[in-house]
């Protein structure tokens, strides 16, 4: 522990009470530090906040770091949106209904890997991936056993899809008019962002120059037919499932969006048009207070550049919407009921942070799709109890200036994301992933390595 030799109230602390107790009761590492490896001290004051933060502004207010609406979940609540989807279009039909029957506010669509390719149920290629990931979507007539009995103004949608998402969003919008509704009234959000698909999850068909004129093509579309829809959601939840810390994760994901800026001004459509549709959509893990620090900080980093960068000249639409997911490299097969309070800790971060709309992951959900009794009906009544009960709903942000997290940039490439992190956690360093490692003697008795246990880490 480094002695400071400043003569501030707080150095005096640590010279004069914190070192002499630690030198008879040492701590239990040399040192803490964040999954983005940011040293965590022992003790915060008002002396540890920068100038920087004295600017957090207040909730409804450029930068929005302490929340993009004044009153946030005091007027509405986050949106209540499980991820859903598998076999046949009927099947899933009846699991929104389910779902929407016991509380859940929107959709959130899975798709098969065909349906994510581009490829017909019964493509050769297809077999033994149809409806397993998700729902498989083939034609028109499939979207309409997907969407029957839902109407369609009165929940928002969205659909996790990428590289066929106008595709998608053609067969929804279609539906919608048949069951009378005005295009201008149809809210959701197609995932729509290639880019993270080349970084991390490699369901792409076209090469980036013409993926990217899709996704621009789709901007002026829903601009013009659509206003209530996001033509994308950006998304870091994929790059920090597959090894990124939370810094990584910001950084990689706003490297992407300006890359979608760009391409939409060079193409001569005017920001103002799409800018304020643009949503976004993170993972949160276990750090309790990192994940806030990091949702805070994402927003205070996007109202700069929609304002300083785009030109933007409604500063509102410098509001960062974003979804979160519990995330998935966090949960364990072997013990799942340690993943009841995983889950419910990311939930309270996704909420201390301001999201727009959650998923949580069902505590059996690492080993396979969730049961409908131990896993989705628990999910939305830990929903409801959150919801109606916790406190923190009832004040919009209870620190008066505004965590900080520090969003260093990245020139390492995707190749190496993660990499440290993998490291940390296949050596047994890092025990917030996947069930805590066993003992010696449990190991020889069982036959079990360290590295087994992330298997099934969903």
């Amino acid at each position: 522990m480094t002695s400071p030799t400043g003569n501030s109230d707080r150095d005096r602390w640590h010279r004069e009470t914190l070192e002499p107790h630690v030198e008879n009761h040492p701590e239990r590492r040399p040192g803490f530090h964040t999954s983005s490896g940011h040293p965590i001290e022992p003790c915060y004051t008002a002396e540890s906040i920068s100038d920087n933060d004295s600017a957090s502004g207040y909730p409804g207010e450029p930068p929005y770091t302490r929340g993009i609406y004044p009153n946030m979940y005091r007027g509405r609540l986050w949106t209540m949106r499980q991820y859903a989807g598998f076999g046949t279009a009927s099947e899933t039909n009846a699991r929104f209904k389910f779902l929407l029957d016991r509380g859940q506010t929107g959709l959130s669509t899975a798709f098969d890997l065909p349906t994510q390719m581009g490829m017909d149920s019964d493509d050769p290629r297809a077999v033994g991936e149809v409806g397993r990931v998700g729902v498989a979507i083939d034609t028109l007539d499939d979207m309409r056993r997907l969407l029957t009995g839902i109407p369609l103004t009165d929940v928002s949608t969205s659909m996790t899809i990428n590289a066929t998402a106008n595709t998608l969003l053609a067969l929804y919008t279609l539906v919608g008019e048949e069951q009378g509704a005005k295009l201008s009234a149809l809210r959701g959000t197609v995932q729509n962002d290639i880019l993270k698909e080349y970084i991390a999850r490699g369901t792409y068909i076209y090469p980036p120059e013409f993926s990217l004129r899709l996704i621009v093509d789709s901007f002026a579309w829903c601009a013009q037919e659509t206003p209530r829809w996001n033509p994308i959601s950006i998304s870091g939840y994929h790059i920090r499932e597959a090894g990124a810390n939370a810094a990584q994760e910001i950084a990689f994901t706003f490297a992407n969006a300006i890359c979608y800026v760009e391409a939409a001004r060079k193409a001569g459509i005017d920001v103002d048009t799409f800018i304020g549709r643009l949503s976004f959509f993170f993972g949160v893990h276990n750090n309790l207070f990192e994940e806030i620090a990091k949702f805070r900080a994402a927003r205070r980093i996007w109202a700069d550049l929609v304002e300083n960068r785009f030109g933007a000249t409604d500063l509102s639409a410098g509001r960062l919407r974003f979804h979160t997911q519990t995330d998935g490299a966090t949960l364990t097969a072997q013990q799942p009921l340690n993943n009841v309070v995983r889950v419910t800790l990311q939930a309270l971060a996704a909420v201390l942070g301001g999201t727009q709309s959650l998923h949580t992951n069902s505590y059996d959900e690492a080993g396979a799709e969730d049961t409908a009794d131990s896993g989705a009906r628990k999910r939305c009544r830990r929903y409801r109890r959150s919801a109606r009960r916790l406190v923190l709903c009832r004040t919009v942000d209870g620190r008066p200036r505004g965590a900080r997290a520090r969003i260093p940039g990245s020139n390492r490439g995707h190749r190496r994301l993660g990499r440290r992190n993998r490291g940390r956690i296949l050596s047994g360093r890092d025990r917030t992933r996947g069930i805590p490692a066993p003992t010696a003697g449990r190991e020889q008795r069982r036959g079990r390595s360290r590295r087994e246990p992330l298997d099934g880490d969903g």
